[in-house]
């Protein structure tokens, strides 16, 4: 049974099990490419999908990781590029949206999972466009940053 979403799945590197169970792994790449050190990086999601506009119906999921490209400064082929993903232009009204649909798509009370790198963009300016404050979160190294939400009933 599918109960996990990991909306941008890239590689699957931060994964311990690249191949777990209940977890559908999507992603709108499906490509391979020998990076500079000659190591293989294989994107392989199960389903392609664009996070802003996601095929599942409301409440689908009980844990979504939502981890977007988060580079915008860099050439689109790079090895950076390749490996992570690049924020187009639009990249505000992109992760607005991205988020809205992890949480259209999560069950009420289930958790998401935002994983950000803030080498371009603080998270700040992330938590300000998607308009909601994380319960908790844990920086990792220097420029990563995990944070947690969880899908409450709208206030009237």
């Amino acid at each position: 049974m599918i109960q996990i979403l990991d909306s941008c799945c890239g590689s699957r590197m931060f994964w311990f099990d690249r191949n777990q169970q209940g977890v559908l792994f999507a992603d709108k790449r499906r490509e391979s490419h020998i990076l500079c050190d000659g190591r293989v990086l294989n994107i392989t999601p199960q389903i392609q999908i664009d996070f802003r506009n996601m095929p599942f119906r409301d409440n689908s999921f009980k844990l979504i990781v939502f981890d977007p490209p988060h580079l915008h400064n860099l050439g689109g082929s790079s090895w950076m590029a390749k490996k992570y993903g690049r924020l187009n232009n639009t990249w505000q009204t992109d992760i607005t949206q991205g988020f809205n649909e992890s949480m259209r798509c999560l069950e009420l009370y289930g958790i998401l999972i935002f994983k950000w790198n803030e080498r371009d963009i603080p998270a700040t300016k992330i938590i300000k466009i998607v308009n909601t404050a994380p319960l908790f979160g844990h920086i990792t190294g220097k420029q990563t940053i995990w944070m947690t939400f969880m899908k409450k009933e709208k206030e009237k």
